[in-house]
């Protein structure tokens, strides 16, 4: 790489996780596209050289950006492009991108958790379905390994109740039934719905995250940055 290509990488990395926050845009370290923060994620180094994935953009020092895609991350690391950003040797793990990604479904169901005790979720299918009819509805929940006759009838009452505009309306699939029973502390979830508010969009916007991250399909599907997050 030039001198001048060294200096053009080095701008990549931002001055720290307050540094122009407002309106700000970051660069990917991989193939240098300016973008909002909300479609690329943060990587910092640790105290041991160790590259750590910083989702919530936090943490301190100086960061590496690199497009929200299992692809991108997994690509930087093989590339050796972190070690060339921070300007010095630095451990990127081979498999960064896994740890990316078991994190993003971590902060999904931490989400999922937050919104079912903010009241935000209801689970069961008669109560799933009167919720379709009466309630302001952000989305719904179906279970991966449930049957498709109950997605299939709610799918027939939000067409009831929205008609064309039902196809807007979210459907999340990232659950088994197991997991759902464990986020949401009952048994057997197999169908739940999401009442609009920070809560459920904040969850939404989790699963938009890591779904772009496994497939890569960032067209229209940018996640949208989360509303009202709590800080820990």
């Amino acid at each position: 790489m030039t001198a001048a290509g060294e200096d053009t990488l080095e701008l990549t990395l931002d001055g720290g996780p307050l540094a122009g926050r407002a309106g700000s845009e970051r660069t990917c370290i991989l193939n240098r596209v300016a973008g909002a923060p909300e479609g690329l994620l943060r990587f910092v180094v640790g105290p041991d050289g160790a590259v750590v994935p910083d989702l919530k953009a936090r943490l301190p020092g100086r960061g590496a950006w690199v497009t929200a895609t299992r692809a991108a991350v997994a690509e930087a690391v093989r590339r050796k492009l972190f070690s060339r950003a921070f300007k010095r040797e630095v451990q990127a793990p081979a498999d960064l991108a896994d740890l990316v990604e078991r994190l993003l479904d971590a902060q999904m169901t931490a989400s999922l958790s937050l919104a079912n005790k903010a009241g935000a979720v209801i689970a069961g299918f008669a109560k799933v379905e009167a919720a379709i009819a009466g309630e302001d509805v952000a989305g719904l929940i179906h279970a991966s390994d449930g049957g498709d006759d109950g997605v299939r009838k709610l799918g027939q009452s939000l067409r009831r109740r929205f008609g064309e505009e039902a196809a807007n309306v979210p459907r999340v699939t990232l659950f088994t039934s197991l997991q759902l029973d464990l986020a949401l502390g009952r048994m057997n979830v197999i169908h739940a719905a999401l009442l609009a508010g920070g809560p459920s969009n904040n969850f939404l916007a989790r699963c938009t995250a890591l779904e772009v991250f496994r497939t890569g399909d960032m067209a229209g599907r940018r996640p949208p940055a989360p509303v009202n997050e709590p800080k820990h």
